[in-house]
């Protein structure tokens, strides 16, 4: 090993490979880190000439790991965590008082859904807390949270790493949605109802209502979709104002439906319900802030299971 060139303590340097461990790319991990990719590139010849090691090799799928890097990354991970938790312990928050900003994950309907209510508390209560919305890839939730760089995520994301703590927020589940003065006057349409039905389809990066959809075209439930969208907003001002109808989580309905200008109708067929969470990482266990925010959330949308 190299001892000349890393100064033994530059922890910038070894920032520069735990965000290229996570994410698998140069330009990713600059993205996170804020740093260009000449800069990451720098970095990383500066690790390897230290290790003697190529640390990462590139191929078609990514920046993969040597051997020399899986030894590094686990004692690398504890010393940041170590690191991380010490700092959260000397920390102070009071949310009356407290200037700071959380990053949270969420889909457009989980904004919809979640930001009004929560803002409007914190316009109350804590008025300097900013929160910025991220809406952060599947499969990146856990590494995002893990390198801080998103303090928390809501909504329906399967698949965290064990190192992840989620706690239940209310399971949802989708129902058709129809204007108040629709024909179809059935309070429990059936398949052959639904089928019948003119639709609009609402786009949303929401993963639960994509799995919803992937679910009834598994079930071969015939839609005729007259209106396709990018988005899901505008969608129930059309439902409101023609005969079409909309598949819509259940919770998103409710919060549409305050004028009672909508029908709510029951699906005819059972679904997985979709498990709303607020998502946090051990690794900011011990941080007050996060764990105010996370514990205010719970108490918020918390609902019994029926």
């Amino acid at each position: 090993m190299n001892k000349s060139n890393l100064g033994l303590a530059d922890l910038n340097l070894l920032r520069v490979f735990l965000a290229i461990w996570d994410l698998r790319s140069l330009t990713a991990a600059g993205d996170r880190l804020g740093l260009t990719q000449p800069a990451v590139s720098h970095a990383l010849r500066r690790l390897r000439t230290h290790f003697e090691d190529p640390l990462f090799v590139r191929t078609p799928g990514g920046m993969v790991p040597t051997d020399a890097a899986f030894r590094l990354y686990p004692p690398l991970a504890q010393a940041f965590s170590l690191i991380n938790e010490a700092m959260q312990q000397v920390a102070n928050f009071d949310p009356a008082s407290a200037q700071r900003v959380f990053r949270v994950s969420m889909s457009d309907m989980s904004e919809f859904y979640f930001l009004p209510p929560l803002i409007a508390l914190l316009d109350r209560e804590a008025r300097g807390i900013r929160i910025e919305v991220a809406n952060i890839p599947l499969d990146s939730v856990s590494s995002a949270m893990r390198a801080g760089e998103i303090d928390l995520a809501l909504g329906y994301v399967p698949g965290l790493d064990p190192a992840c703590v989620s706690q239940t927020l209310f399971l949802d589940e989708h129902v058709c949605v129809v204007r108040a003065g629709h024909p179809l006057r059935k309070t429990r349409p059936s398949r052959e109802d639904l089928s019948a039905l003119r639709y609009v389809y609402a786009s949303t990066n929401a993963t639960g209502h994509r799995m919803v959809e992937q679910w009834l075209d598994e079930l071969n439930l015939k839609r005729e979709v007259v209106l396709r969208l990018p988005h899901f907003v505008v969608a129930p001002e059309i439902v409101m104002n023609t005969d079409l109808a909309v598949i819509f989580p259940k919770s998103i309905a409710r919060r549409f439906n305050r004028g009672k200008a909508f029908r709510i109708l029951p699906l005819p067929f059972p679904l997985p319900p979709i498990e709303i969470q607020v998502h946090s990482h051990t690794q900011f266990a011990a941080d007050p802030g996060i764990a105010w925010l996370r514990e205010t959330i719970h108490a918020m949308f918390h609902q019994p299971a029926p």
